[in-house]
């Protein structure tokens, strides 16, 4: 099986951005959420997370806020912008159109 990083590669945003779409979250909670989805094959470094975030807030993808969090602590919230969810619904079909072109040409068959 490939590694996580090679999995991951090019899909980071998108992943980001389908979270988001469900709500607002913190850095924590979306790569916790990435980790438990990638069923124990894909896993996820704070810098690649952070560093993505950084892009997707200068590209207008997401906006921060600070929220209170547990005992207190401040945490840096993530919100997904409009101009993301028009970017995530582009990646998403364009996410299906390769799987099922790759599944064809992996698999075989008409699909």
């Amino acid at each position: 099986m490939a590694n996580s990083g090679d999995i991951l590669r090019g899909h980071t945003e998108t992943i980001i951005l389908r979270i988001l779409s469900e709500g607002d979250s913190y850095g924590y909670e979306i790569a916790k959420a990435i980790i438990d989805g990638g069923e124990g094959v894909i896993d996820v470094k704070d810098a690649t997370i952070y560093t993505a975030f950084r892009r997707m807030e200068e590209d207008g993808l997401l906006t921060t806020y600070w929220g209170d969090g547990v005992g207190g602590a401040r945490r840096r919230y993530y919100k997904i912008t409009d101009k993301g969810k028009e970017v995530y619904a582009a990646k998403l079909k364009e996410w299906k159109q390769a799987s099922r072109i790759l599944t064809k040409l992996i698999e075989g068959g008409n699909l």
